[in-house]
């Protein structure tokens, strides 16, 4: 089964949300530079208020240090991820499990990235280009992709529930990531919007079982 991260969150009636209709994952955002940008005392506000089996990811973009540790104290994130142009040793420094968000917007020029971050624990495919936010509601060529991709891949940029259906089907990831696909602004989710996406994840989910009679890709235990 997909996975699913409800990213941008910025009101605890949003992340309760998600938690009812089954999402696995909820994203904080604290990266200076984002419009869904949150302190980490209203972060730690929707933490609290979240039930079991939810788990909480923190989103940075070349922040200082100092941030992501005032944020892992305070918020007690489940995994830290990173979307700038962070190294590898950078993002591991902290002693948590990480993602690391690969831009794919440059098309080609990207596929070097996927290769440059052995310690993640999952890798994040966005459809922004190098240097720019994610969030932004763009798609990439998905064909793109290899299929050897070490880690778990989590596929975002530009999903919604008109197309993640056609992600699903096409990359076989281990996780979609949504944001703007189910926000009436940034930072705040349309209810009718979220209950599509998580519908149309478990329908395309189904429709791959249907067709092969196996797992996806993703979900396949490595030998």
């Amino acid at each position: 089964m997909t996975r699913v991260k409800c990213c941008g969150m910025a009101r605890i009636e949003d992340a309760l949300l998600a938690a009812q209709l089954g999402v696995d994952a909820v994203g904080l955002v604290f990266a200076v530079r984002s419009k869904r940008r949150l302190s980490p005392a209203r972060a730690r506000e929707i933490r609290l208020a979240l039930p079991p089996f939810v788990s909480v990811v923190a989103l940075f973009m070349d922040d200082a240090v100092e941030l992501v540790n005032e944020v892992i104290e305070v918020v007690q994130p489940d995994l830290l991820q990173f979307h700038g142009d962070e190294t590898d040793a950078w993002c591991a420094q902290f002693g948590r499990p990480y993602m690391k968000a690969v831009a794919m917007g440059d098309g080609a020029a990207a596929l070097p990235r996927l290769r440059a971050y052995p310690q993640a624990t999952a890798l994040l495919l966005d459809g922004h280009a190098g240097g720019q936010t994610g969030g932004s509601g763009r798609t990439f060529d998905w064909s793109l992709l290899p299929r050897d991709i070490r880690q778990p891949v989590v596929l975002a940029g530009g999903l919604d529930a008109g197309n993640v259906g056609a992600a699903i089907t096409a990359v076989r990831p281990w996780a979609v990531d949504v944001a703007s696909g189910v926000e009436s602004a940034p930072g705040i989710k349309d209810a009718q919007r979220m209950r599509q996406f998580v519908a149309a994840v478990r329908a395309a989910d189904g429709e791959v079982l249907d067709r092969a009679g196996q797992l996806p890709d993703g979900m396949r235990p490595s030998e």
